[in-house]
């Protein structure tokens, strides 16, 4: 698949993301935390929008799946059994001459990226964030903060089922914070120490978790493209059987086209029945379902896609930003302006309309204001409200935002109860009845 040229280059959107209240880096005025970031009031939008377009799909309209909330923070004995204290590693070096750490995996050969020093012997280095409860730091007192959400699904396996009284196939569905001491995280919120994931633990009967390996497989790819992502910087790559994790029979992921490269985004994994089996055997409980039909009880395979929102988050702002040569006052640009637009889904857009009385006027002002208020209780969409500086510059910044529509007030509307609706993508603009507006947003926003 040919790497096609586009406008998008990784600091367009890192200083897009700051200046448009995306993502500010952590504790910025003490000079910050390797790799930390903070969401603002644009990318706390955006992100609450992925989790809940992933929730609505893959719980609220199925029949099959049920959610959890899992705690943080779990007792020992689950790393243990699920293999994390053993076998959550990655091999790291170490510069002998500027002490820089990193993968081993990701350098090229025995000299230091840094420095050119030389890297020495390559060792494990687990990826758990290790803390402690209580007021004394002794072994007795440690625990980990969780690097997967997949865990607190499968030790409530037997709680669900039992609750829901759900039979094979089913899913218990998941989105929370993880924590990976990453030893090179990097490309701005792509990999990161403390992120967050949208995870699924389908049950399925063995046998049949091929075919329901496959199902999700489509599922999840068409679920990016229906939210917007191009199909063509999307692609599937099956792990080869010498990467597949321990408890993996097959794994493919969904790669995005990143400006430097084709990256995972998501990991859909044939987990076997490796992790029920794990935790039968390490605490005691018969994790297992009773097929009412065989009478026997059944260790179920596990088939578990599973996406981490700030990569999801980061492809959205990544696949939808453009920038055109424009001009007129509908593009907030002069002539032979070039503008920028982040042409997200409205079901992924932090703002979905804008309310913006031509100019601050005493007779303006309370029409747009009403407008406004009306559409916040609607409650629908999301509606911002601004009448600050000029109409093309207000048209500019939603654009940057990702805003589909804004509805300016002009001084016309108070003779004809009508309001200009101007389209994001095309910069069309249609005269519309104020009461007839609802129905308008509706038809184009869905």
């Amino acid at each position: 698949m040919p790497d096609a040229p586009r406008p998008v280059t990784m600091d367009k959107i890192v200083s897009l993301c700051k200046r448009r209240g995306f993502v500010f880096p952590g504790s910025e005025i003490y000079g910050g935390l390797a790799n930390a970031w903070d969401y603002g009031p644009m990318g706390v939008e955006l992100k609450r929008n992925v989790k809940e377009a992933w929730w609505r799909d893959v719980v609220r309209r199925r029949e099959d799946v049920v959610g959890l909330e899992a705690a943080i923070m779990m007792n020992p004995a689950v790393w243990e059994a699920s293999g994390h204290l053993a076998g959550f590693t990655d091999p790291l070096v170490e510069c002998r001459a500027c002490h820089h750490r990193f993968r081993a995996d990701h350098v090229e050969s025995s000299t230091c990226p840094d420095c050119g020093g030389e890297l020495g012997d390559a060792r494990q280095f687990n990826l758990m964030l290790k803390t402690f409860l209580g007021p004394v730091e002794d072994t007795a007192s440690a625990v980990y903060m969780r690097p997967e959400t997949a865990q607190g699904m499968f030790v409530n396996f037997l709680n669900v089922q039992t609750a829901t009284r759900k039979k094979l196939p089913f899913g218990i569905a998941q989105i929370g914070k993880s924590f990976r001491n990453e030893i090179t995280p990097g490309n701005f919120i792509f990999r990161t120490r403390e992120f967050e994931q949208m995870e699924m633990e389908f049950f399925v009967q063995p046998g049949e978790d091929d075919e329901w390996h496959d199902y999700w497989i489509r599922e999840r790819l068409d679920w990016y493209v229906r939210h917007g992502v191009r199909e063509e910087n999307l692609r599937l790559r099956p792990h080869d059987a010498d990467e597949l994790s321990h408890y993996s029979k097959a794994t493919t992921d969904i790669e995005y086209l990143f400006p430097w490269g084709w990256a995972e985004m998501e990991g859909i994994a044939n987990r076997t029945d490796f992790d029920l089996r794990q935790h039968s055997q390490h605490s005691g409980a018969r994790l297992s379902y009773f097929d009412n039909d065989t009478n026997e009880h059944v260790t179920p395979y596990v088939i578990e896609p599973a996406s981490g929102v700030d990569r999801a988050a980061l492809a959205f702002l990544v696949d939808a930003y453009d920038e055109e040569e424009v001009g007129g006052e509908a593009a907030g640009a002069g002539a032979g302006e070039t503008r920028v637009v982040l042409r997200l889904h409205p079901r992924i857009a932090p703002v979905q309309a804008a309310v913006l009385p031509l100019s601050r006027n005493a007779r303006l002002t309370p029409l747009a204001r009403d407008l406004f208020a009306g559409l916040v209780d609607d409650g629908r969409w999301r509606v911002e409200y601004d009448d600050a500086q000029s109409i093309g510059r207000r048209y500019r910044r939603f654009d940057e935002v990702g805003a589909p529509l804004c509805i300016t007030v002009d001084f016309q509307s108070l003779d004809d109860n009508q309001v200009t609706i101007r389209d994001r993508d095309t910069l069309l603009q249609e005269r519309v009845g104020i009461p007839d507006l609802s129905s308008a947003l509706a038809d184009r926003l869905g």
